[in-house]
């Protein structure tokens, strides 16, 4: 039976399936993946055995911030609600996998809902496939909790051949608007070929900030990297001038400073 002690946070139904996984002390249960057949197959060949999916969820109320039409600015209270809604989605995610014993969590994906019956309502949701080590704890990180990562099987397998090992899921966010133009600045504009500094610029700070916000937290997880950094813009139904960027890539540290790359053709071929 899963451990799931420390796990008050996490819904009665989430606690009697994870009981029913297969782990170190329910060798019997079934495990569960969202892995296709060849990162189940790598990820086993790498030295890790899957135990189950593991989700977190929140749902957050995103609070009302007033912007200046004129102005390219970040709006500091948007972007703290969807920062703060990921980590909670993320750390249910964490405790369940710390339930099952995993030293873990491969293939992360973190996604944002809205629902009809809430306009300022959106549901932050986690999931991912919690994994055991053949040698159990060697990939935990200090404070005991799991690893986390968005990579892919196959790029999980190549990065533990190459030398390296993932820490954890780092992001950024950032919220921002962009200022409207004056009709002036329209007049000046219409019908030429040129640059839109304004626009320029405040897409280019906005991007900036959110990865700043993502390399600070591999700093502070003492990664040496983060690879497979993905940069996604979305509006989330705050309007056209409002736009959310999102900097999430996965932490990485070299396993041993002595390490060689094996087989080299094969884990290019891999993934071909």
């Amino acid at each position: 039976m899963a451990d799931v002690s420390g796990t008050q946070d996490l819904p009665k139904h989430a606690l009697e399936r994870l009981q029913g996984l297969r782990n170190a002390n329910h060798p019997d249960g079934v495990f569960t993946s969202d892995l296709t057949v060849n990162e189940f197959l790598l990820v086993r060949e790498a030295g890790f055995e899957p135990i189950g999916m593991v989700v977190g969820s929140s749902i957050y109320h995103i609070g009302y911030q007033q912007a200046n039409w004129r102005n390219n600015e970040e709006m500091q209270v948007l972007s703290q609600a969807m920062y703060h809604a990921r980590e909670l989605a993320m750390s249910r995610m964490e405790e369940e996998a710390h339930a099952l014993g995993a030293d873990g969590v491969v293939g992360v994906r973190l996604d944002v809902g809205r629902y009809e019956w809430g306009e300022d309502l959106a549901e932050f949701i986690a999931i991912g496939t919690a994994v055991a080590a053949r040698k159990p704890g060697e990939f935990r990180l200090q404070n005991g909790m799991p690893f986390t990562s968005d990579l892919t099987g196959q790029d999980f397998w190549t990065l533990l051949h190459a030398g390296y090992r993932p820490l954890s899921l780092v992001m950024g966010s950032c919220v921002y608007h962009v200022a409207h133009q004056s009709f002036r600045q329209y007049m000046r504009t219409v019908g030429q070929n040129c640059e839109m500094p304004n626009y320029t610029q405040a897409l280019y700070d906005a991007r900036e900030l959110a990865m700043e916000r993502m390399q600070i937290e591999a700093h502070t997880a003492k990664a040496e990297g983060i690879v497979g950094v993905q940069l996604q813009e979305k509006s989330h139904g705050w309007g056209s001038h409002v736009i959310e960027f999102y900097a999430v890539g996965t932490a990485v540290t070299p396993i041993s400073q002595d390490h060689t790359i094996e087989k080299p053709q094969l884990i290019l071929s891999l993934n071909d």
